[in-house]
This record gives structure tokens, sequence and C-alpha cells, in this order.
């Protein structure tokens, strides 16, 4: 007999409908498995059979061929464990048929029948209408995960013989109650506070304008000026994250298998740290069958590279596409996969080897081969694609015996709210009097996504201000994407100031972000 039961497999975050055709008949008993299984997909033979035997039921000694349907997709990973049962069983005929088409299974199973949680379970749970899908049954540790999305009917089972009760007679179980979580309703803050950072006024404002116009972000100081303080208090001053944006980034987390112990949705922008030893298919992704890197991991959030001048270059390299475009295309010899990659870059490194050029205190002991050498490792086109450049000195001692830090994060959480609506506001009025518009363009979801057209609409100059600009141009060698970056950070600083159009004072404060451009 012949039995077909879906599922569904991943290609980076994008779920393809996989149809696991099983038919039972006569011949020298075995199981065979085609439809390009990777090796735990071969191995669900091994599971399969002892999960049927010790949770009960018969396993038939008979020929067993399955078929995991499109035949050219690679399928990866323990999750057909339980659509391989269930059609064993229907296409044996110890399980009802008759509501097999309407649900979509993913789970692993243990050899005692029990189920086990698999990743990318929400992704799934996204397309489930769009593959005419009416409910998903997977493991009870998946159910909160996949229960966020609207209109469809989620049941979470704890082991095979709960799910085949449930298909002989749907009356055993009730849908998963659909999580109401709201992200905005959330605690934005991490838990660190720019409260606490004493000093740095000058690196405080920096990150606010970082955070109001998504702009990426480089602290260049001494050992023990506070680069790394400032950095992990960018998140709490973020925006909350919108339902939209939480299902982006918590479906991006599944698929890395990152949302087991986490609840229904990730609430809080994730930040991103990882080590200067990172290899660049551990920051972007990859391996034989892709998976998201740190890059990714951080969409909608914070990329945090502490001490970049330790990374290695060809590594650097590999940023330069993500943080123009917003996503990351990887690409192998049987597919190519891609994955969301829109965060905010925050980088800190040392001015020179030893650490102290330009320090007032402790003299720098490098020459200039040295830090030439030092600097040579951020190639020209990294360094433009990072809007804000800000020295950060060390302390002076009345500062750092003070008593009292600065403002708190939730006060500047509300000014770059304030200044973000003010952005969007601005975005929504340009959509509707554009006289027409291209559905490969997606609109602008903060300055920095800020595209030539908008920066000719939005970012008008005085003869006074286009002058200085011009200036700035040619005294630090400024490339055109380097200026445009000026003009979005300018941009932010008005709408910080509450203002319209761009004003001399603006475009001069951005200018001064462009720290490193005066260094070499």
């Amino acid at each position: 007999m012949l039995a077909r039961v879906w599922s569904a497999a991943l290609v980076g975050i994008n779920p393809i409908q996989v149809g696991t055709e099983v038919d039972v008949a006569g011949g020298l008993p075995g199981i065979a498995i085609v439809g390009l299984p990777d090796a735990a997909v071969q191995e669900s033979k091994e599971r399969v059979k002892v999960a049927l035997k010790n949770a009960g039921f018969a396993f038939p000694m008979r020929k067993i061929a399955i078929n995991l349907t499109p035949a050219d997709l690679r399928k990866e990973g323990p999750s057909f464990d339980l659509p391989i049962a269930i059609g064993i069983l229907a296409a044996s005929e110890q399980v009802s048929a008759d509501l097999l088409g309407d649900f979509l299974f993913l789970g692993e199973l243990s050899f005692d029948g029990a189920l086990r949680p698999v990743a990318g379970v929400l992704p799934v749970a996204v397309a489930a209408q769009r593959f005419g899908i009416r409910g998903l049954i997977v493991p009870a540790a998946n159910g909160r995960e996949a229960s966020v999305v609207e209109g469809l009917a989620v049941y979470g089972f704890e082991t095979l013989a709960e799910v085949v009760a449930f298909l002989n007679d749907p009356a055993t179980a009730t849908p998963i109650a659909a999580a109401q979580a709201n992200p905005q309703d959330q605690d934005a803050s991490p838990g660190l506070d720019l409260r606490d950072v004493k000093g740095q006024l000058h690196a405080r404002r920096a990150l606010e304008i970082a955070a109001a116009g998504g702009h990426n972000l480089i602290f260049v100081g001494p050992p023990g000026s506070g680069k790394t303080m400032l950095a992990r208090r960018l998140p709490g001053i973020l925006p909350p994250l919108s339902f939209p944006e939480a299902l982006e980034v918590t479906q991006v987390h599944s698929v890395a298998g990152l949302l087991r112990d986490r609840g229904s949705l990730v609430h809080v922008r994730p930040f991103r740290s990882p080590h200067h030893s990172a290899s660049g298919a551990a920051l972007v992704g990859g391996g034989s069958y892709p998976r998201p890197g740190e890059i990714s991991l951080a969409h909608r959030g914070v990329l945090f590279l502490d001490e970049l001048t330790e990374f290695k270059r060809d590594v650097l390299e590999f940023l330069r596409q993500p943080l123009e475009e917003g996503q990351v295309t990887i690409s192998r010899a049987r597919q190519t996969v891609q994955f969301p990659a829109q965060f905010t870059l925050v980088a800190s490194t040392n001015p020179c080897p030893c650490g102290y050029y330009g320090d007032l205190v402790q003299p720098c002991t490098c020459s200039p081969r040295q830090r030439e050498n030092y600097w040579a490792k951020l190639s020209g086109p990294l360094m433009d694609r990072i809007d804000l450049q800000v020295a950060v000195n060390r302390l002076k001692p009345e500062e750092i015996m003070g008593q009292t830090g600065g403002e708190a994060s939730a006060a500047v959480r509300d000014r770059v709210q304030q200044a973000r609506d003010r952005a969007q506001a601005r975005f929504n009025r340009g959509l509707d009097n554009a006289p027409s518009k291209s559905p490969q363009t997606k609109p602008p979801q903060c300055n920095a996504d800020l595209q030539s057209a908008h920066l000719a609409q939005w970012c008008t100059l005085d003869d006074a201000t286009r002058s200085l600009l011009e200036n700035a141009i040619r005294r630090l060698g400024l490339s055109a994407r380097g200026t445009d970056r000026i003009l979005k950070v300018a941009r932010t600083i008005a709408d910080l100031a509450g203002e319209d159009t761009l004003q001399l004072p603006h475009v001069a404060e951005a200018i001064q972000y462009r720290t490193i451009d005066r260094m070499q």
C-alpha cells in the first residue's frame, strides 16, 4: 500500500514542501530511502524501526521503499523521522490516512518513541499556509515556537503514540493556543545601561546617532578607554523589535537551532560578538549544507567586532557585500542560499600595535611603518562602509573618580525612537508621492538604507553647506560612497534635532565622525 505524508526541508531559511512517499510491498524485508537523503536521513531507518517497536506498533517485515520529493533537493537532518514513521504506519494500515493531507509533520524520534525537538520549525510554520497545509504536527518542545503564526493549527506531542492516537481520533488533542506575546511589550534593554559610562560625551553622541540611523560605527582608542563598554550598551538604546522584525529574527535563530529553550519569539535585538579568530564561514555562514553565520544571527541587531585589526583581512572583506545589500548569498555546487544580514556593525580597535598612538599620557612606541602595516589590515572599501569613525580618549582622573555617570539608556532610547519615527514618516510620504515604484526596490528602514535617489530628495544642501562638504571631500580624499555616508549621518543628526532640512551644523558634525580618514 502507498501512503504520502507531508514534511519540509530548508534552503537557507526558505522552506520547501517535501512529500514523504512510503510504499510497503512484497519482497525481502528491508528499507530503502531515495531522494537525496544525507547521512542523518539514512539513519532514520534504524531510529524509526526501533521507535515503532518500542512504542507498541508492528514493524512491517516487508520491502519498504521511501521516496522524498522533490528528488533533486538535498534532504538533511533528523526532522524526517516522524513523517517516515507515520508513512510506514499508514502504508501498513496501522493509522488512519484521512488527515494526512491536511498536516505537515516534523520531528526526531528517540528509540523509546519520544519526540525530540528539531531546528527550523518557525520558518516552516510561516510557509505552511502557502503550501495549502491546515496544521502542523511537531514535538511538544517546538509547539510554542510554531504557535506564533496566526491561522495555523499547531499540535505538539510528546510521543509517537500520541500522534497516532490523534490521527485515529482528532478529538484526543486540541491545538496549542496562539502565543500572544508582542515584542513591543518587552523590555528592550538587555541590562547594560549607558548611565554606567562616565565621560565620553563625544562617543555617547556617536552611539545615539548610530542607533537613530542604523549607522555602522567604529571606536578607536587606547586600552581601557571604554570602547567595549560603550559598544555593549548599543542594544539598550535601540527601538524594540516590531512583530515582523521579531518574526524575521526568530526564523534565523530557529534555523540555527538556538530556540529550543527560548519560548516563542526573540524579544530583544540580537548582539553577537565573535572572537577575532573566527573563520569566514563562521562569520558569514557556510558549510557543505549552508547554515547562518554571525552576521545573520545579528540580523536586526548588532554585530560587535572587538579588536577589529586582529581579524584576518580576508575574513573582514567578506563583510563588504552584506553591509551594502543587507543579505548574504552563499553559493555551493548544488544550491545557492540567501540569509538575511541587516545588522548594525560596531567595531573597536587600538590606534596602533602598542595601543597608545595619540595618547596624552602614555607615549607610543610604534614606528610609522608599524602603524601603516597595522591599518593596512583594514581596506579602504571596508572603511568606506563604516559611517561613524570615533576617537575615544582615556578618561581624566576626575572623570574616573566621579560618582555620577551619564544619561540613562531609557532617555536616549526615547530620542532614538522619535528620530526613527520622524524618518519613517518621511519614507512613507516619499513612497506615497513616488510616480512609480519598482517591486524589486525595498523601502528604507532607516537612514543608513538611503539610496542615491533618496539622498537627492531628502538631503538637499544650500551653497555654504555644499562648499563645506566639497572641501571635506578634497582634504579627506573621500569617495562617492564615503560622501553619501556623510549625508546619511547628517540626515540622522537633523532627525534627532527635529529638523526637516539639512543645515550646515548637521553636515559639519557628520564630517567630524571621519576620524580614520583624518588619521591617514
